[in-house]
């Protein structure tokens, strides 16, 4: 005789219905309620600020260098006493 137990640790939560429904809108073939709220929790988390680094694939960086360079002209300049 074989028997296979999985150990995996299960949670109950309560959802209203229109989480559930929601939630339940959200998966797609083949995916759990688990993986759902997984991949959705994944996308809140902070992201690097490596991630946003590359090349500037819009038509504008000129208009917004000079923004930049312009905004960069109205800081004022901090003074430290050490």
């Amino acid at each position: 005789m074989h028997m296979h137990i999985d150990l995996a640790m299960t949670k109950v939560i309560s959802l209203s219905e229109k989480a559930y429904e929601t939630l339940k809108g959200m998966k797609k073939p083949g995916e759990s309620f688990s993986d759902v709220v997984i991949r959705v929790a994944n996308k809140e988390k902070k992201k690097s600020i490596l991630e946003f680094a590359g090349t500037w694939h819009g038509d504008d960086a000129d208009k917004v260098l000079a923004q930049l360079m312009k905004d960069r002209e109205n800081v004022k300049p901090r003074e430290f006493e050490f």
